[in-house]
């Protein structure tokens, strides 16, 4: 098992966005190693709260460790944050202050050849956040019809060549089934023509990106997960998100645009009747991406977009 690490990025943009408080209650709901989490434990003490989720066992042990020293005002729970309702319910807590998510995989996960998220190293074709429970990236890459395979490698990993590669998958697939990284990934290099190979990107990126989101319902999870952090948050409180892809991007900039807006009636009504109101103010006309110095200490953040809102 390889060691957890895990660079968190935009460590300032965090801090400034979030505006931790010293009696706030802030929920980090990726919590991974514990970087950001230890950074907003700091900046709101002697008080403050965080509460830290995570689907990964090996990422909230890693958190335990290095959070231990602000004994009680840590508390870490296994669970994916699109469920972040129930567990403020089951902690008793109505409102909180502040909400965190940096989505996608952390590269702990990457590094960990047995968890079978990388093409670099040859392991079990899994891909799970959340080993206890689910389906593996072998079984949708066995189970799925060619022609859903292709929806799936085409919608979620933006594959051009999404159509070729169910095609090479299926046929492989009917000979014995297709159970390691470097066989899928190898097998995704024979469907693309070398002369489309990109030079900075490896053939597999987009095949495996994409079982990876169907698999840990990614989307979904942030989809569901932004609108319960924002129904939580108290007036005032902050949300914020870092995400590393332009579908979930999107999704964030949808979702707090929708927050943002007011009514929602049509335009020719004289007044308004739907009662829609703005629930937040957008902070981020744009997102946030690092710095050229932050890129080249940690290659990670070069694809990270941070986008924040205020409660109104």
């Amino acid at each position: 098992m390889a060691e957890f690490r895990h660079v968190s990025v935009l460590p300032a943009e965090v801090l400034r966005f979030l505006s931790p408080r010293p009696v706030g209650i802030y929920l980090d709901g990726t919590v991974g190693g514990g970087g950001h989490a230890a950074l907003i434990l700091d900046a709101s003490a002697p008080d403050g709260v965080l509460i830290g989720l995570d689907r990964d066992d090996t990422a909230l042990e890693a958190a335990g460790s290095r959070l231990a020293r602000y004994g009680m005002r840590a508390k870490l729970v296994h669970r994916n944050f699109s469920e972040l309702d129930e567990v403020l319910a089951e902690l008793g807590i109505v409102e909180i202050d502040g909400f965190l998510f940096d989505v996608g995989v952390s590269s702990h996960q990457l590094d960990a050849g047995e968890r079978g998220f990388s093409f670099q190293q040859d392991a079990p074709l899994d891909m799970r956040m959340d080993t206890s429970c689910g389906e593996t990236a072998a079984d949708l890459v066995n189970g799925l019809p060619e022609e859903e395979l292709a929806r799936v490698i085409r919608e979620y990993g933006e594959e051009r060549w999404a159509k070729r590669i169910a095609t090479f998958i299926a046929r492989a697939r009917a000979e014995s089934p297709i159970e390691s990284t470097r066989q899928l990934s190898d097998l995704v290099k024979g469907a693309i023509p070398r002369g489309a190979w990109e030079e900075r990107l490896h053939p597999a990126t987009r095949t495996f990106q994409a079982l990876r989101i169907v698999v840990n319902d990614e989307l979904g999870s942030l989809e569901r997960g932004v609108a319960a952090g924002i129904r939580r948050l108290k007036s005032g409180g902050r949300g914020v998100v870092i995400s590393f892809h332009s579908l979930e991007d999107r999704i964030v900039k949808n979702a707090f645009r929708s927050f943002a807006h007011g009514c929602t009636c049509p335009k020719d009504l004289p007044r308004c009747v739907c009662g829609v109101v703005p629930q937040v103010r957008v902070l981020t006309g744009k997102p946030v991406v690092a710095t050229d110095a932050e890129v080249a200490a940690n290659p990670r953040a070069r694809s990270a977009k941070l986008r924040a809102v205020e409660k109104l």
